[in-house]
């Protein structure tokens, strides 16, 4: 049987050479390559003529840890350093369980829609915690449901290039315009406020007072918003609120105004007063994708902002909040610049359709 001084200079060699490249101080070792250091070390210094006992009072640990680790590396070499295979925990799942419950989660039980992390493991006889882990692991979340729609335009190319080259390559004046009917809902109950150790509470019923349409159009190129409210959403209110764009922008500038299929964008009088005024030209988005119109995000800030969180007696009280928040945003004004490639963003749906229609 080979001894720690029948080893080979090449041997030693390798061995130092692997203890420096890999268990150095290095960022992000893992225990596996920190416990391999360790025992090279106590290699290395053997080999370079120390006693059991003066290694491991060196390295602060047993010397009969020196001993086995020295016989380790004399028998099998380098391969003496590692872990025997068949050491440590046996584990508790076999392989076609753990199959089952990665497999399974993507077929819902009878009579349920899915699966839930107590339902998994009662039928395979585990811990709630064992299922977590491996849903976790392989990123499997039954409990999370993403909503889309994939717009049926048979233009749909058209009008999104249409759109989406006025984000990448603006005009002078570009403006995005929508409108939105917000509600004023007051809760049944006062809540309580957030404070440290309680979160904020609302009741989960309401009193309806009605709503209030708000027409905006948002400045793509400086962030400002030029608003309306108003308590219908007709093509009358539409046209007022063109009238209001065409006062309030500099005369001579052109419009670029993206809006979308709705009835009122149509109207026979909306469009002989754009007839009449050709510097507002009318980009409209395809069905089922008002998601390109970038006043959309301005929207999702206004509704948590305000109109989500809030409890309104009356529409005016509503009306004052939201006006309030307009005057504020427009005195610190904040753009939404469109970032995606338009290339990708078509090959992605192009790649849904292709799922969907299989």
């Amino acid at each position: 049987m080979r001894t720690i001084d029948t080893v080979s200079a090449h041997e030693l060699a390798a061995l130092a050479d692997l203890q420096q490249r890999v268990c150095g101080e290095l960022p992000g070792v893992t225990m596996r390559w920190t416990l391999f250091g360790s025992r090279a070390r106590i290699i290395l210094l053997t080999a370079a003529g120390g006693s059991d006992r003066a290694v491991a009072a060196q390295l602060r640990i047993n010397r009969h840890t020196v001993r086995l680790w020295r016989q380790r590396f004399a028998e099998k070499g380098l391969a003496g350093l590692t872990e025997t295979p068949g050491r440590g925990r046996k584990p508790v799942l076999t392989d076609r369980v753990t199959a089952s419950i990665l497999t399974g989660a993507v077929q819902p039980p009878p009579h349920r829609a899915r699966w839930s992390c107590r339902s998994m493991a009662a039928a395979h006889h585990v811990s709630k915690s064992t299922v977590q882990r491996l849903w976790s692991k392989n990123d499997i979340k039954p409990h999370l449901t993403r909503t889309f729609k994939i717009s049926t335009d048979p233009r749909f190319d058209e009008k999104f290039w249409d759109v989406i080259g006025l984000y990448l390559n603006p005009p002078d004046k570009a403006l995005c315009d929508e409108k939105s009917q917000c509600q004023a809902i007051e809760r049944t109950q006062p809540g309580l406020p957030l404070s440290v150790g309680h979160i904020r509470t609302a009741t989960h019923d309401y009193i309806r007072h009605g709503t209030v349409t708000l027409f905006a159009a948002l400045n793509y190129l400086e962030g400002k918003i030029v608003s309306m409210l108003a308590p219908q959403h007709r093509h009358q209110e539409w046209l007022k609120f063109l009238k209001q764009i065409d006062r309030e922008t500099p005369a001579g500038v052109e419009l670029h105004l993206i809006a979308d299929n709705y009835a009122t964008h149509k109207q026979a009088d909306v469009h002989k007063w754009l007839t009449k005024h050709p510097r507002f030209h009318m980009h409209l988005t395809p069905t089922s994708a008002s998601w390109m119109n970038l006043v959309e995000r301005f929207f999702r800030d206004l509704t948590v902002d305000v109109v989500r969180e809030g409890s309104f007696t009356h529409v005016k009280e509503l009306s004052r909040q939201i006006l309030a928040y307009l005057a504020e945003r427009n005195a610190h004004p904040m753009r939404y610049v469109w970032k995606a490639k338009g290339k990708d963003i078509l090959r992605k749906i192009h790649r849904a359709k292709q799922v969907l229609t299989v």
